[in-house]
């Protein structure tokens, strides 16, 4: 444990230990100490109220933030150095508190400070994240089951592997709507189920899922398809109602047949569902949701054999799933960056199918989309949780990786000032003219910038006589 951030939480637990005060490691910490894993932070909870929180730390010398006093949060930042001031090594201090009424469904309207933990537990959402440590006596005996404080039965059903609501799961998804996306999320990351009573609590209170704020479902969906356990996750989310109040579109994928010489796996829910089996923990998020949504105008295009007059067929479904990405990135409040990775993702991920019959210029176009590794990653999955044939695959990675970037994107021979300088007037026309050459150039057809304006005269036509002045 002994890592910069469990050194820099022990300290802020010590000195509030030493200035009179309770304080425990809480949270997701513990759980992940308990389990053996590296947690992400570590959270100290105290009876400390906030101003004596900063009260103490700027005594002795540390610069504290208040992101939260209304609810007692304060940041304890690290000890400043040359290069900064510490704000990254920061430690959030809690303080004991009761909550009021949830009005909102996401934050109390009013809360009570307090001095027993026990008050500050039983008000937190899961027994796997309601347990605390001792830091003190942890380091003093080295003994982390001895240290722990456990008012919620935590212990016993992290054993289990339980995820399990504290008190009444109905009162603790009606304080919080978003716990119910973050309980799914646990049990899929932990490879764990979830206790009965809070799964029915789930299912009974998921179309209440809509008050919680777009860009928080989006942080929690996004969490959920990138720490590894994705299928778990949507699977779990399917179960429970909260996938079709979240994402409608998706389980609309459900008992969508697909033609059997290409995909003899399933509908197309279980094809993207083994797809979301194979994405490995931390991916890149938008490969995560471009692996989601690849397949997601399937269902809008279905074409039966007796209507197609061959096979099943889904003709249009790359197009209209890009239009539907859209809709759904927008909807979740997507950064226009990410959303166009995504767009980009399923817009092109049937191209690979006519990789091998591409003209020079139009496979160097390909190959230079911004983050082709992802298409490539989203082609690999596509191909192997379907026919497992790799072809395409291994030719398009065999040139993106063979073609060095200066012959992905060459200096131009024919820019627009040069089409300018040969008497064309700005027009639209000089998008595809501009293309004209530089594919010309890109297939070894011209190689000087006369060779490049002969061809736009040739295709185009002589540059209108110049203006008099």
């Amino acid at each position: 444990m002994e890592n910069t951030g469990f050194i820099q939480a022990a300290w802020v637990a010590r000195a509030l230990v030493g200035a009179g005060y309770k304080a425990f490691f809480a949270g997701g910490c513990v759980r992940d100490m308990l389990l053996g894993r590296a947690p992400d932070d570590f959270d100290v909870a105290t009876s400390a109220t906030p101003d004596e929180v900063m009260t103490l730390f700027g005594r002795l010398g540390r610069k504290t933030l208040s992101v939260g006093a209304h609810f007692g949060v304060v940041l304890v930042c690290g000890e400043p150095t040359e290069y900064g001031s510490g704000q990254d090594d920061a430690v959030e201090v809690a303080t004991f508190r009761h909550d009021g009424a949830y009005s909102d469904g996401r934050r109390p309207d009013a809360v009570r400070f307090s001095t027993d933990p026990r008050e500050d537990v039983v008000r937190r959402d899961f027994t796997i994240n309601g347990m605390l440590l001792d830091v003190a006596r942890f380091e003093r005996d080295g003994d982390l089951d001895a240290a722990v404080l456990d008012f919620v039965g935590g212990r016993e059903d992290l054993t289990a592997g339980v995820v399990r609501a504290i008190g009444d799961p109905a009162v603790r998804f009606a304080e919080d709507k978003l716990r119910m996306l973050r309980g799914v999320r646990f049990a899929a990351r932990l490879g764990f189920r979830i206790e009965d009573g809070t799964f029915a609590a789930m299912r009974a209170h998921a179309s209440e899922i809509g008050q919680v704020s777009s860009e928080r479902i989006r942080e929690e969906l996004t969490r959920m398809l990138t720490e590894g356990r994705a299928r778990d996750a949507f699977e779990m989310l399917d179960d429970s109602g909260l996938l079709a109040e979240v994402l409608p579109e998706v389980v609309k994928m459900h008992g969508v047949e697909q033609p059997p010489e290409y995909h003899p796996e399933g509908d197309v829910w279980v094809h993207t569902m083994m797809m979301l089996e194979m994405l490995p923990a931390e991916c890149e998020a938008a490969l995560a949701w471009g692996t989601l949504l690849h397949d997601v105008g399937k269902p809008a295009t279905f074409q039966p054999p007796q209507f197609s007059g061959d096979r099943i067929r889904f003709n249009g479904h790359a197009e209209v799933g890009t239009r539907m990405a859209e809709v759904i990135l927008g909807r979740l409040r997507f950064s226009n960056e990410e959303t166009e990775q995504v767009v980009a993702l399923v817009k092109n991920h049937m191209r690979f199918g006519d990789v091998t019959k591409m003209k020079r210029s139009t496979l160097t176009r390909f190959l230079r989309m911004p983050r082709f590794d992802e298409h490539l990653a989203l082609h690999y999955l596509d191909c192997t949780c379907s026919h497992r044939m790799l072809g395409m695959y291994e030719f398009a990675k065999r040139e993106y990786e063979a073609t060095p970037v200066e012959s992905l994107r060459p200096e131009l021979l024919v820019t627009g000032k040069d089409l300018i300088a040969a008497g064309y007037r700005p027009s639209p026309q000089f998008k595809a003219m501009l293309e004209v050459a530089e594919d010309a150039q890109l297939e070894g057809l011209i190689a000087t910038r006369e060779e490049g304006l002969a061809l736009v005269r040739e295709r185009f036509g002589d540059p209108p006589e110049r203006l008099s002045i």
